[in-house]
């Protein structure tokens, strides 16, 4: 059900900034983020009665949305572009 490490760091890989970049960029925070919250999607199809699942699918997608806001602010071109690399939205 979760990312795991090999998923992680091929999401990484493809949203990286810089070289030096491991992950804490916001783009790659976004992709990450966007891959767990699809995962989590499908199980809220099967069980959705999961209450904690869903609060933290809640929290998931309110961090997403707070990141690409930033995304957004710093640079609106660099957002069109990984919305829809991501394929969200619009």
């Amino acid at each position: 059900m979760s990312v795991t490490k090999a998923k992680k760091s091929e999401l990484i890989q493809a949203y990286k900034v810089s070289e030096k970049d491991n992950g804490g960029s916001v783009e790659s925070q976004v992709a990450v983020l966007t891959e767990r919250i699809r995962n989590l999607t499908e199980h809220m199809k099967a069980n959705h009665k999961d209450q904690h699942s869903k609060r933290g699918l809640l929290l998931m997608v309110n961090r997403r949305k707070k990141l690409l806001a930033y995304i957004k602010k710093r640079n609106a071109s660099e957002y069109e572009e990984l919305i829809k690399k991501l394929g969200l939205r619009k």
